[in-house]
């Protein structure tokens, strides 16, 4: 059943609307005022007598010239809204419009506002997505070509090693397919992560032979690869998925940015309620002034001299916190350092 108000705002729907034909609010309010001041002397004229016209010709006049000035500051807004959504319509969601009235228009423009940075935040996300994309499955295709290449330039021959790299880069590839798609539904909140109980030891092994290939790939196969794990953290509660993702990103950041004979070692132990685990390099190491930029996305340092878009850390980032942990680059004698701490419990 409606309420009195909804039954008002109904009934106020059905009255008519002639003023629909004209173009200019500055316009209507003027002939609001023309036909208000007109219906008034009319009143006065029935109920009073006649009141001279240039009396009434000048106030009404008078009450025109007014309402065209103070409508100018009304309708400023309306009129950079109409500008913004032109530009919004060209792809620029940037423009945004001043409002400083606390009336309806005031609302509406801080509305419009609110709208405008909401869809720059949606074109934003959706190229960074794409370029998520394109970094992540550049890696494997880049595997694949090199093994492919050798096949066809008789380097190495086609037997079923050969063709076992190619076929796990391949599965490789439409697991990245896969992933970054769920990434997506994860961001938008339509998906949670599977968390489960993953033997560390275990992971590190699929990791580092992952990192092995994309180092040859990369040309840089003098880079040795070592793991430490704690007994005390043998176990981690994730996702085996997203965080073999990180780790694997840390790994190529690491070889890229390390000597070409150095080593990269994978370490696991245990915090305070949670299990930490950590990609030492040998590289340059990262200031600290840099240590907190280096999480935004297309943002490379000083140290990325070996390509990469700088989007690998960002990443890892993203899916450590939506394990509700965080990631840092963490003081070292030596290279760097970049540490994840994944709590026990999940925090949904």
């Amino acid at each position: 059943m409606s309420t009195p108000r909804e039954r008002a705002v109904a009934l106020l729907e059905l009255l008519p609307r002639p003023l629909d034909p004209v173009r200019s609010i500055k316009l209507k309010i003027g002939i609001l005022l023309v036909a208000s001041g007109a219906a008034g002397l009319s009143y006065f004229w029935v109920m009073i007598g006649w009141i001279p016209p240039t009396t009434s010709i000048t106030a009404i006049v008078g009450a025109l010239l007014v309402s065209q000035v103070l409508a100018h500051g009304m309708t400023r807004p309306l009129r950079e809204m109409t500008a913004a959504a032109r530009s919004m319509a060209r792809g620029d969601y940037s423009r945004r419009i001043r409002v400083s009235a606390r009336d309806e228009v005031g609302e509406l423009g801080r509305a419009f506002n609110q709208m405008s940075a909401d869809l720059d935040a949606a074109d934003r996300h959706r190229r960074e997505l794409i370029a998520n994309v394109s970094h992540e499955l550049r890696t494997p295709i880049a595997a694949l070509q090199a093994v492919l290449e050798n096949v066809v330039d008789g380097v190495s021959d086609a037997d079923p090693a050969t063709m076992r790299t190619a076929l796990a880069q391949t599965e490789r590839l439409g697991r990245l397919v896969t992933e970054l798609l769920d990434l997506s539904r994860i961001d938008a909140g339509a998906q949670a992560l599977v968390r489960e109980p993953v033997a560390v030891a275990q992971l590190f092994t699929e990791v580092v032979a992952e990192a092995k290939v994309n180092a040859v790939a990369a040309g840089r196969s003098g880079v040795r690869f070592a793991t430490t794990v704690s007994d005390r953290a043998e176990k981690v509660h994730a996702d085996r998925e997203r965080l073999h993702q990180v780790l694997v990103n840390l790994l190529d950041n690491a070889v890229r940015h390390g000597p070409a004979d150095g080593e990269v070692r994978l370490v696991a132990d245990r915090g305070t309620g949670a299990t930490l685990l950590e990609v030492r390099d040998e590289g340059p190491g990262i200031a600290a002034a840099e240590r907190d930029l280096v999480f935004r996305r297309f943002t490379r340092g000083e140290r990325a001299r070996g390509g990469g878009t700088g989007l690998g850390l960002s990443i890892a980032r993203w899916v450590t916190e939506l394990h509700g942990g965080s990631i840092a680059v963490v003081d070292s004698a030596r290279g760097c350092r970049i540490r994840l701490t994944l709590p026990d419990v999940d925090p949904t």
